[in-house]
């Protein structure tokens, strides 16, 4: 089955209530990684809070779905606020990774991101997420010097 990759203003009826199911989703999971407990939504940082209370206001346009069956089982973002553009939330439902959900939305960013007019596409992803880094190395992304303050966190970048 195939997996499309839509912007969410164009989402066909997809719900707020499940882009927010796939957002906390994602946070939830990053801060248990981080050995943080956090049990709900509401108990997130403020600024994650935000992306699952209002996606649509945090991410705008810039937020891109993949549909299987219809259904919405992953998301990510397009940041352009620095000088370089980045990927931001990248997150695919654990019952449906497998199915090109993921590289699918990595290929819609880099496709977004190009039609945008630019040349490069920047991501950072937690150290312990080997399996996440493969994917963008094998997809053309390089490890680069980190422009992050936080140690635990890989940068990566992909010629457009």
């Amino acid at each position: 089955m195939a997996v499309d990759v839509v912007r969410w203003a164009e989402r066909l009826g997809v719900p707020a209530s499940q882009v927010a199911s796939l957002l906390g989703a994602y946070h939830l999971q990053t801060e248990a990684e981080k050995g943080l407990s956090v049990g709900s939504w509401a108990e997130l940082p403020g600024r994650y809070r935000a992306e699952v209370d209002e996606p649509w206001a945090i991410f705008g346009d810039d937020l891109l779905l993949a549909i299987l069956a219809g259904d919405p089982v992953g998301c990510v973002a397009l940041d352009e606020s620095a000088s370089e553009p980045q990927v931001k939330r990248l997150w695919v439902d654990p019952g449906s990774r497998g199915s090109g959900a993921g590289t699918a939305l990595m290929a819609g960013a880099m496709r977004l991101a190009s039609d945008r007019g630019h040349r490069s596409l920047g991501l950072s992803v937690w150290s312990w997420r080997a399996d996440a880094i493969a994917v963008y190395r094998r997809i053309g992304f390089e490890v680069v010097d980190s422009w992050e303050e936080r140690d635990e966190l890989v940068c990566l970048r992909a010629r457009l």
